[in-house]
């Protein structure tokens, strides 16, 4: 790519495929005055997760079951056209594309693990129920005579 910053990293070293990418450009709406009808600044950006080789089978196991509901069949697709420029969408759709990967491709959170109650604490709850009690049972006008 001519001038683009670089391989976009999802994680660790693993970065977008640049040859895996496929741009599309067509018109933008938006402002942008007479230039904006002749030039195509918004990008879509295609990602085969389906097909890829280059994630590891794990990431793109993970990703797969998380992106389900965007994907077409097996595709990602990523539209950018905030920016006037070509080349400014073009940053913002990988950067979201990676960004999207990396998120999906993220290892699933570690299990809670359930906290013991102190045997103190426990014990303290238990001693004023059993005070409170004693209280209200001392209020029953039964002993009055």
């Amino acid at each position: 790519m001519d001038g683009m910053s670089g391989p976009y990293l999802i994680r660790g070293s693993v970065s977008l495929p640049e040859a895996e990418l496929t741009w599309r450009f067509s018109r933008s709406s938006g402002p942008g005055g007479q230039h904006v009808n002749t030039s195509d600044s918004r990008v879509e950006l295609r990602f085969d997760l389906a097909r890829t080789e280059a994630l590891p089978p794990v990431w793109k196991e993970r990703a797969l079951e998380r992106l389900a509901d965007r994907l077409v069949d097996g595709v990602l697709v990523v539209r950018a056209s905030e920016h006037r420029s070509q080349w400014r969408n073009r940053e913002a759709a990988a950067v979201r594309m990676a960004a999207l990967l990396a998120e999906a491709t993220a290892p699933p959170p570690r299990p809670r693990k359930k906290s013991k109650v102190p045997r103190g604490i426990n014990e303290r709850r238990l001693r004023s129920k059993k005070h409170r009690s004693e209280i209200k049972r001392g209020r029953s006008g039964r002993d009055w005579g």
